[in-house]
């Protein structure tokens, strides 16, 4: 009759679930670190550590939070957790941009605008409410996804002392000699009524009416002199080339390019008199043919300098045009002529203050186009033979074709056509914007020297990827003045004091602005608006005006340096940080805003590193749409399967370059999890009944392979924290999977598994596993903590022993000894059986499946090797069956090896032969042995599991 031995069997026994049923246990979780305060715990424990502090990009305060928030939020987690087990006390203060227009529309939308139904104080409190409420709702987004901060103490861009700093901020730049005032041109859009920054231009496809037209010269005779050419009655004239017709009316002057070759040509007769053209030698031939010009005859050439200070005529107004010259003028593409207007262009802008264009013309002759694309009253009309074409009052789009057909009815239109090209638009309206000159306070890029001091502050920070470094310069070098100031009502003011005939700010201007910025600390922006000047002038209020525009929402979160890192220096933070982490587009704006003010304010950088990551897109690398419905939402993915799944596919993902998400790949991404928490659970069912206060061996003291296991855990853990050290999330994951796939669940867990559950519970060779499986689940615990959290704070619950109370309190295992030399086995003789034991495993399988074996345990296998593999493998021998999972492995040399051994794969001077085992199986262990049945108590068993059930227990020394 057979005997029961399941009693005499250790199987693993642990509480930790195998399923993780993350999106029922996560809240839970969640709930309990907000209850025990978490964040405060941990800032308390990391007390008197080094310093890292990740400084958090403002989101902006409307809408849910999207995939490429979570993304953000995640990674920013990423970082400080890992920095807080690498040592570091690393405080995150969590922020939001408040101001700005979505949040003004969203309120004129319920509300109307400003004096219909609520004067401007009401209105920015209404702002100041919807801003409150969609913050709450990130906020709860955001910390359900296991984000660690400090959620009570958020920093917003619309409190009163964050304001008030701005402000001050605004006041050091300006001491600082910084601030400029002028009529600049400005990238405007419509729909706003107001400029847009750098960072608010995108960038998309638009079809745009494309002239030729001819600006006839004044003295004909005189411009074809220039070229040793008599003109005789000719037309003479410079052609230009505009995909901008609207502009013409502001046209002020034609540039050449000085270096460039020009060539005077035969042009298109216009009613029935000759016609000569002014046109880039290296562009006559594209441009006559657009012409109709069939035969190109050319009859001068000179250099465009030779031509500077000619007068041409307006091809519709009496206004004389001088040709003037640009850097900025090429032979790449329709003339090599430039039409000039200054209030509708940058470099327009530069070269006519250079020729002082802007000093002989009114403002609206510089810029005719008001706020809402309309051409002001006033503007003349535009004379043909068959009467004035009006543009007064029209929009400058539709005027397009009004001017165009105003010039073909002139004579003076050479060609005409359609032009898809690429074109700058509002990133909020998605419509096309146009630069206008209008008045605007700037931050020069050359008054203080900004710009030097920025690209050398460039030089001075680490950016991951590198690449990010030339990505920045490359906009700080080629950038313009920055145009700080903005048309509307939902935020900060510049709050300066302007002289009503001068203009100038007042000379007491760093004063004054402190004594605003302490009126609105009190009392929000409103204190600004509601200020009555003679509180601060006095008897000088009459002589100065209070300035109205408020700031770019750039530069609100531009300046959290100052009003965040500094001023909340006692709760761990300060200037510089650490580290500046968003997406690839904040090049262009919060990573060179915080720049540009760091500079201004400080002479150096904000931050120390700067890390950027991808947008988000389908597995196919479209962009997330919802008409495609590609669209993936974290709240779904989090309530199917849980935050730390989401976490797991930020980590595993190449955030340098776009990430590709979708249901399939995060399916994938659940099933990796499921590996990682198997192997937890197989680690934590394996230390059921050890307690490390009396059962832990000291490393010298653990068995080979256990020694081994612990030391290659100390490699992984070097490999996991240099990743994690470089942002390397990826490269993390890749060596945790790889870990659990590899080294645990194909090798340790594996080849341990007979000695955990057949050896006495106190034996030596199961402690000695036990205590080696302790440490490693120790360090798995803490290595997954800041990507799956939610998981590791589980596993720290069941890991047996005392511990911190967190394991965010904890650091990376410290108790991960190295292999130490002189033992039975070196590394490299270890790699050498490892490669003979899966060598041996390829000839089990055709033996497994033909039948001749089941499992591994039914084979018996002899290795023939080299004297020299032989003599380095002798002292581990006895053991070697139980590392190959056979029921006998013996060794021999190679020169008595069989005629059917096969040579084995990958191994030099190796042989193996395989065969079933003919031995019975012990019922206990599962291993073929030649003494079972030997023993008559146990008629069952092998002698090595009655030594373990009855006698002292086997002796184990290596595997």
């Amino acid at each position: 009759m057979s005997i029961d031995y399941k009693s005499t069997i250790s199987l693993p026994d642990t509480a930790f679930p195998m399923r993780g049923d993350l999106p029922k246990r996560e809240p839970a979780t969640l709930q309990r670190w907000q209850d025990g305060r978490l964040y405060d715990q941990v800032r308390a424990n990391a007390a008197g550590r080094p310093r890292f502090v990740l400084h958090d990009g403002p989101p902006y305060a409307n809408g849910n939070i999207h995939i490429g928030h979570a993304v953000n939020k995640i990674l920013k987690d990423l970082v400080v957790k890992s920095k807080l087990l690498a040592g570091f006390d690393a405080p995150y203060v969590p922020g939001w941009d408040c101001h700005g227009l979505p949040i003004e529309l969203a309120v004129e939308k319920k509300f109307g605008k400003v004096g219909d139904k609520l004067d401007a104080a009401a209105f920015r409190q209404k702002c100041r409410e919807y801003a409150a409420e969609q913050i709450a709702g990130q906020a709860r987004d955001f910390q359900r996804l296991g984000v660690l901060g400090d959620w009570d103490h958020p920093y917003r861009t619309m409190d009163f002392r964050f304001e008030a700093d701005m402000v001050r901020a605004l006041a050091k730049i300006v001491a600082r000699g910084h601030l400029v005032r002028g009529a600049k041109p400005v990238h405007w859009c419509f729909d706003c009524g107001s400029a847009l920054a750098e960072a608010e231009i995108e960038y998309a496809d638009k079809t745009s009416p494309m002239v030729d037209v001819a600006y006839d010269a004044k003295d004909p005779k005189a411009l074809a002199a220039r070229f040793g050419v008599d003109a005789g009655d000719a037309i003479v004239a410079v052609p230009i080339w505009t995909t901008t017709p609207w502009t013409l009316p502001a046209s002020l002057a034609v540039t050449l390019g000085a270096e460039l070759g020009y060539a005077l040509v035969e042009g298109p007769a216009r009613d029935g008199k000759r016609v000569l053209l002014v046109l880039a030698e290296a562009l006559v031939e594209k441009a006559l043919a657009r012409y109709g010009v069939a035969e190109v005859t050319v009859l001068g050439r000179v250099e465009g300098r030779a031509l500077e200070g000619l007068v041409l005529a307006h091809p519709f107004y009496a206004r004389e045009i001088p040709l003037i010259l640009g850097d900025h003028v090429t032979a790449d593409d329709g003339t090599g002529a430039v039409h000039t207007a200054p209030g509708h262009g940058q470099e327009d802008f530069a070269v006519g203050k250079l020729y002082g264009l802007t000093d002989r013309y009114t403002a609206a002759q510089i810029n005719p186009v008001d706020g809402k694309g309309l051409y002001l009253p006033g503007t003349p009309p535009i004379p043909t033979p068959d009467g004035e074409v009006a543009i007064a009052g029209a929009h400058l789009w539709k005027a397009n074709d009004l001017i165009v057909a105003a010039l073909g009815a002139r004579g003076v239109l050479l060609s005409s056509g359609k032009l898809h090209h690429s074109y700058p638009h509002c990133w909020r309206h998605k419509t096309p914007v146009a630069f206008r000159a209008t008045p605007q306070w700037f931050i020069s890029m050359t008054q203080a020297n900004l710009r030097a001091d920025a690209l050398a502050a460039i030089k001075g920070v680490q950016w991951f990827p590198d690449w990010g470094e030339a990505r920045i310069s490359a906009m700080v070098d080629g950038r313009p003045d920055w145009c700080i100031s903005r048309q509307r009502t939902w935020g900060v003011p510049i709050a300066l004091f302007t002289h009503r005939i001068t203009g100038e700010i007042h000379p007491r201007t760093a004063e004054l602005m402190a004594a605003v910025a302490a009126k609105i600390e009190q009392g929000g922006v409103d204190a600004w608006f509601a200020l009555d000047a003679a509180e601060l002038l006095g008897a000088e209020a009459a002589d100065y005006e209070k300035v109205t525009d408020i700031l770019d929402v750039w530069f609100d979160s531009g300046v959290t340096h100052e009003a965040v890192l500094a001023a909340r220096a006692d709760e761990g933070l300060g200037k510089p940080a650490d580290l500046y982490l968003e997406g690839s587009d904040q090049h262009r704006g919060w990573f060179q805003s915080s720049l540009l003010t760091g500079v201004a304010i400080d002479g150096a950088a904000p931050y120390r590193q700067v890390l950027t990551h991808g947008f988000t897109v389908d597995a196919q690398g479209r962009k997330m749409s919802k008409s495609i419905g590609n669209v993936v939402e974290p709240q779904k993915v989090i309530d199917q399967m849980g935050a730390d799944v989401l976490r797991l596919w930020v980590a595993s993902t190449d955030y340098r370059n776009e990430m590709s998400v979708s249901d399939d790949i995060l399916k994938r991404t659940a099933d990796a999890y499921r590996r990682i928490r198997n192997t937890a659970r197989f680690l934590l069912g394996n230390v059921a009944g050890f307690d490390p206060a009396t059962h832990q061996l000291p490393n010298g003291e653990l068995l080979w392979l256990d020694a081994q296991a612990v030391a290659r855990a100390g490699e992984v853990q070097a490999e996991i924290t240099a990743a994690y050290a470089r942002y390397d999330f990826a490269a993390v994951v890749a060596a945790l999977q790889n870990y659990c796939t590899n080294d645990l669940g194909a090798l340790y867990l594996d080849v341990t598994k007979d000695r955990l559950y057949t050896m006495p519970v106190d034996s030596r060779g199961r402690r000695s596993a036990q205590s080696a499986m302790f440490r490693i689940a120790h360090a798995l615990t803490r290595w997954i903590a800041p990507i799956l959290s939610f998981t590791a704070d589980e596993l720290w619950q069941h890991l047996p022993g005392s511990r911190e109370a967190h394991v965010l309190f904890a650091t990376w295992n410290a108790d991960l000894d190295p292999l130490p030399a002189g033992g039975a086995l070196s590394g490299e003789a270890f790699a050498r059986l490892l490669a003979l034991r899966e060598s041996v495993a390829k000839v089990l399988e055709p033996m497994r499946a033909g039948g001749a074996i089941g499992a591994s345990l039914e084979a018996e296998v002899d290795l023939y090797l080299d004297d020299a593999t032989l003599a380095t493998f002798a002292p581990v021998a006895d053991e070697l069956r139980f590392l190959f999972i056979t029921s006998e492995l013996r060794l021999h040399p190679a020169s008595a090896k069989p005629a059917d051994a096969v040579a084995a794969d990958g191994v030099a001077g190796a042989f193996i032969r395989a065969v079933p085992s003919s031995a019975a199986k012990c019922v206990r262990c599962w291993h073929h042995r030649h003494d079972v049945g030997s023993h008559a108590d146990h008629p069952e068993l092998c002698g090595r599991c009655v030594d373990n059930v009855d006698g002292p227990g086997e002796d184990r020394r290596f595997f």
